[in-house]
């Protein structure tokens, strides 16, 4: 499988990441054409940091007569990139970037995300890292992208907010919602090393987040530098090379909660599968348990996020009146890519809709296919005639359909 490896131990900026994938042989001149659309120019210059050669990118304007508005508010910077005339793969993928961007400042701000101002962002450098990074991506195309602990800094920021600490409210938002690690650092000196677009294109383009390099064969590494003068090396290390998968299979990050309870209903246990559902656990389970002094009881098992164990945790103990519960922590868990359609079948002569769920590893080959059980369920009560049958006539089809 080809690999693109991230090392943040600098941090990471759009300027940064895309330095670091033109130093790996993305295809500047791709790059200089996407970003022409915007009356940007791509400057490219050879640096050393610390004794390591990197790429050091910056993007200009243009000069332009009689340029007729400014691109700096959230509905100016989407417009732009919609009306581009670029691919779309390309627009979908710097869109999916700013959106996070974009919802954190609002969540920061407290307003509307259609009402912001991007002026600290520089809006055109912003557009420039977008769609050069899109465009970069898409030239290596890797089959995985996987980044070890991203360094944020530490200190405070000077903003036209005040001093803002680090990592940015901004950046953390971003952060939060995703499963990528990261850690203060690595110098005392106040510094903010992960802008809040670094973090947003991690975010949207990075899969699997490891704590140390994974084992592969390296087959190419670039640097893309960024713009401080730090006591180590301010680069952003990106590795090419193949890794060996175990059949193919993806992986994600998760926790495992566990606590014992001996005084729950039944009624209370199944609404806490609910509630923990809906709060974003990827699994339940409970099962039954033979306790201390013979008395029965239940082993809550839940499977979640790292970052939402400490919520998930309060919810059980909120439930359940329990009084502890147990981190189990995993490393990962291998997983196929889930994916939901729907599928018309004709049975009895009948048009029906059905939904399916399939999973497919990551050569995208399909290894599973299930019936949405309540829309089988529906079908099966409107045509008066087993579940199963409905069931295995929805799966047969959707294999015949997606194989």
């Amino acid at each position: 499988m080809k690999a693109l490896v991230f090392e943040p131990f600098s941090g990471a900026s759009g300027d940064m990441i895309i330095g670091s994938l033109l130093d790996l042989g993305a295809d500047e001149s791709k790059i200089r054409a996407a970003i022409s659309v915007f009356d940007l120019e791509l400057e490219v210059k050879e640096v050393v940091k610390r004794g390591i050669a990197a790429k050091k990118v910056e993007f200009m304007g243009k000069s332009r007569v009689g340029r007729k508005r400014s691109v700096n508010s959230y509905n100016d910077i989407v417009r732009t990139i919609e009306d581009s005339g670029l691919s779309k793969e390309i627009i979908q993928n710097a869109l999916s970037v700013f959106e996070k961007i974009a919802d954190a400042e609002a969540k920061v701000h407290g307003e509307p995300k259609e009402s912001l101002t991007f002026h600290e962002l520089g809006a055109l450098d912003t557009i420039g890292d977008l769609v050069g990074s899109s465009t970069a991506f898409l030239d290596i195309h890797p089959d995985i992208i996987i980044s070890t602990p991203i360094s944020v800094g530490s200190g405070f920021v000077d903003t036209e907010h005040g001093l803002l600490p680090v990592p940015a409210p901004a950046t953390v938002e971003i952060l939060k919602n995703t499963s990528l690690l990261y850690q203060g650092g690595p110098v005392a000196s106040a510094s903010e090393l992960l802008t809040p677009t670094g973090a947003a294109m991690f975010a949207h383009f990075v899969q699997r987040s490891e704590p140390f390099l994974p084992q592969m064969r390296i087959e190419k590494t670039g640097y893309g530098a960024g713009s401080k003068d730090l006591p180590m090396p301010d680069v952003l290390r990106a590795s090419l090379g193949e890794i060996e998968e175990s059949l193919s299979l993806l992986r994600d990050e998760v926790e495992v909660l566990e606590t014992n309870v001996d005084n729950v209903t039944g009624e209370v246990l199944g609404n806490l599968i609910e509630v923990l559902m809906a709060e974003g656990a990827k699994d339940v389970a409970i099962a039954p348990a033979l306790m201390k002094k013979g008395r029965t009881g239940h082993i809550i098992k839940v499977i979640t996020a790292p970052q939402d164990v400490p919520r998930m945790a309060y919810r059980i103990m909120e439930e359940t009146g329990s009084l502890g519960v147990r981190v189990m922590q995993v490393r990962h868990r291998f997983i196929a890519d889930r994916e939901e359609k729907k599928v018309k079948v004709r049975i009895k002569g009948v048009e029906k809709e059905v939904g399916v769920k399939m999973g497919r590893d990551a050569k995208g080959n399909l290894l599973n296919v299930a019936a949405e059980f309540e829309d089988a369920k529906r079908v099966a009560k409107e045509l008066k005639m087993p579940l199963k049958e409905v069931i295995k006539i929805v799966e047969e089809t959707a294999r015949n359909l997606f194989l």
